[in-house]
């Protein structure tokens, strides 16, 4: 799977859990040069506290565009680690 926004991939992994039709890559499936953390958090009644990441692609910057659950709850514990996408990313085979 490859996330992509403004024509760059950003994640590349074929090791990607979906929950809730979302596929979360690996930390290590994530070109770091493209991220930079955001200070909103969020919080999923079975998930725990999400916090995000801002995608930027050259001058672009998409805010809150990357999500992942630093400690998941136990129902969760499959996207420990991991980091899901939307707001115009592209995930694509």
């Amino acid at each position: 799977m490859k996330a992509i926004w403004q024509g760059t991939v950003i994640a590349e992994s074929d090791d990607t859990v979906v929950v809730e039709n979302n596929h979360y890559f690996p930390r290590a499936a994530l070109n770091m040069a493209h991220f930079s953390a955001s200070q909103r958090t969020s919080h999923c009644p079975w998930k725990g506290e999400a916090h995000y990441f801002d995608v930027v692609v050259g001058e672009q910057r998409n805010p809150d565009a990357g999500w992942f659950y630093p400690e998941p709850k136990a129902a969760a514990s499959e996207i420990k680690e991991r980091v899901a996408f939307w707001r115009g990313v592209q995930v694509v085979e």
